[in-house]
């Protein structure tokens, strides 16, 4: 008799059973199957299912099943091994919506490569890795707390590990535009600071208001133009063909938000006498913010197909 546990995953797994179906069909499983399928709806001629079988019953199921088949959760694997059953793992996959990620495929991966368990990474193949099983000895279970931990520990941290790059990847894809953006946006902050600073600090004197204007106008020039190269290559990507159109639009937006900043530096500085180095930065934190809006809005705005 084969075993078929799903666990208590609230998420459909009928693609286990479809290919369980599909063997029985082939005759590549001729032994009855009895199925625990708990919230995976599914109706087979071939097999029985029930949702969940009393703990009492499902403990019998266990000791006299010959063949455990089992989704990738660490619990169903485990209690197969504590009856020394051979045990088929099928991890739930991301992809078919069985999972919020793919940790199973890891969980299954390390008790298999540990000779513990067979794992069936392909559906197609359930037969034959049903018909290998026969010959499969598995490695021995011990009821050894500490190396199963440690164990448990090691492909956990192996999950959490790869989880948190998928994770990480999965979110610089999503927002590569705005990271693209805020990347290039404070190098070209700094272009402009650099420039401010170098030139109030040597040639020109921060409480003339002419020459602090001067010294904004300069910084200005000299990050706009960074700016406007690495926002149409790297940033948005521009494949408008009509550059002339597209660097004057991308001038003039810059212009409106260069009179913001001179016009933050007049009020900060000129007239409320405020220190002019910080308010160089509340008036650049302000100005990001703004050239952002007018790139995506305006100058690097994707004409819909």
């Amino acid at each position: 008799m084969i075993f078929v546990t799903l666990g208590t995953q609230d998420k459909d797994f009928s693609r286990l059973l479809k290919a369980i179906d599909k063997a029985i069909d082939k005759n590549e499983i001729t032994d009855e199957v009895i199925v625990q399928a708990g919230s995976t709806k599914y109706q087979s001629n071939h097999m029985k299912i029930f949702d969940l079988i009393p703990m009492d019953e499902f403990e019998k199921l266990m000791k006299s099943c010959d063949l455990l088949i089992t989704h990738g959760g660490v619990g169903s694997i485990l209690t197969g091994l504590k009856y020394h059953k051979k045990v088929l793992a099928v991890p739930r996959l991301k992809k078919y919506g069985e999972h919020e990620n793919d940790h199973q495929k890891q969980i299954v991966e390390e008790f298999s490569n540990k000779g513990y368990i067979m794992a069936v990474p392909n559906l197609d193949n359930l037969g034959k890795t049903i018909k290998k099983a026969e010959h499969f000895h598995p490695k021995t279970y011990q009821s050894n707390r500490n190396h199963m931990v440690k164990l448990i520990e090691n492909y956990i941290e192996k999950v959490e590990t790869k989880s948190m790059k998928e994770k990480m990847v999965d979110l610089i894809k999503k927002n590569r535009e705005i990271i693209s953006y805020l990347i290039f946006g404070v190098l070209t902050t700094l272009i402009n600071l650099i420039v401010y600073y170098a030139l109030v600090y040597t040639i020109l004197n921060p409480d003339h208001a002419i020459e602090l204007q001067i010294a904004n106008v300069v910084a200005w020039i000299s990050s706009v133009l960074f700016a406007y190269v690495t926002n149409r290559k790297y940033v948005f990507a521009s494949k408008n063909q009509n550059k002339v159109r597209e660097i004057t639009s991308f001038f003039i937006a810059r212009l409106i938000t260069l009179f913001m900043d001179m016009a933050i530096m007049f009020v900060g500085v000129t007239t409320l006498k405020w220190n002019d180095k910080m308010m160089k930065l509340i008036s650049q934190v302000v100005v990001i913010v703004s050239n952002y809006i007018f790139s995506k809005l305006f100058v690097f705005k994707k004409k819909s197909v």
